[in-house]
């Protein structure tokens, strides 16, 4: 486990002292579990990004078609 030393402006550590206090938890908690969804979203962004790149439009298309033209199920309905 690493320490890091981080300047914060008095107001957001107020509000971070305060969250996890709320939420019953040790500031440390509370920002390593920020930090850890944050980069889980940008991380998710990207692994998306990447997925659409390698995609291909005629192969959507091709699976597509083999759906058949049929009612919703019931409940499925609009």
């Amino acid at each position: 486990m690493s320490t890091l030393s981080l300047r914060l402006p008095d107001s957001l550590h107020d509000a971070i002292r305060q969250l996890a206090e709320d939420e019953h938890v040790s500031i440390n908690q509370l920002i390593s579990t920020a930090v850890a969804e944050k980069i889980s979203a940008l991380m998710t962004e990207t692994y998306l990004k990447e997925r659409a790149r390698r995609g291909s439009r005629q192969d959507f298309e091709d699976i597509m078609s083999r759906v058949p033209d049929a009612p919703p199920d019931p409940g499925d309905e609009p």
